[in-house]
């Protein structure tokens, strides 16, 4: 059965940080669209460099939180009043001050949750196998390396994206497909 080749990438090492995030800032200049860095710790200034929109994290952790705020208010709201009233010592059914940590603890909550399964979501994670997981090389990446990926549109040229990389300052350039049977 014949492979079909489904896209590419166009990989480049760096050397230090400050070189990857000088090319990736050139590279987008450039044209490219879609490109990302690989380093073993975030890179100061790598958002701008791609050209990313501000993150989306703390309006999901501000929902999450407001979300914890109203379900721990109505769970108690609900509880002490309709469902199992109890008059303790004269005082009112609906006591905000003795609600606070209950309101506090899962207001955190629900924002720790939002924040995790948020970042999964705009992250798509889990993400058990991707074609550039397969260069042998890449596998710096997680220890010392710095790494930019420029995906090959249709029509480009390989070679001329891998002599850019190449002129700004790239250890090594390698290309990997991605392949379907």
């Amino acid at each position: 059965m014949e492979a079909t080749v489904l896209s590419s990438w166009v990989l480049a090492e760096f050397a230090t940080p400050d070189s990857l995030v000088d090319a990736t800032r050139q590279m987008r200049e450039k044209g490219f669209q879609g490109m990302d860095t690989y380093s073993p710790y975030p890179l100061h200034g790598g958002s701008e460099a791609l050209g990313l929109p501000p993150s989306r994290v703390p309006f999901i952790a501000l929902c999450g939180g407001l979300t914890g705020l109203v379900t721990a208010l109505a769970m108690q709201t609900w509880m002490n009043t309709i469902d199992y009233p109890l008059n303790i010592g004269g005082r009112p059914l609906l006591s905000l001050p003795a609600w606070v940590p209950i309101t506090f603890e899962l207001s955190v909550l629900f924002a720790a949750f939002g924040i995790f399964f948020g970042l999964l979501g705009l992250s798509r994670l889990p993400q058990p196998y991707h074609p550039v997981f397969e260069s042998d090389a890449f596998r710096s990446a997680s220890t010392h390396g710095y790494w930019l990926s420029v995906p090959q549109a249709t029509g480009q040229d390989a070679n001329a994206v891998m002599d850019q990389l190449k002129s700004l300052g790239a250890t090594q350039v390698t290309l990997v497909t991605g392949e379907n049977e």
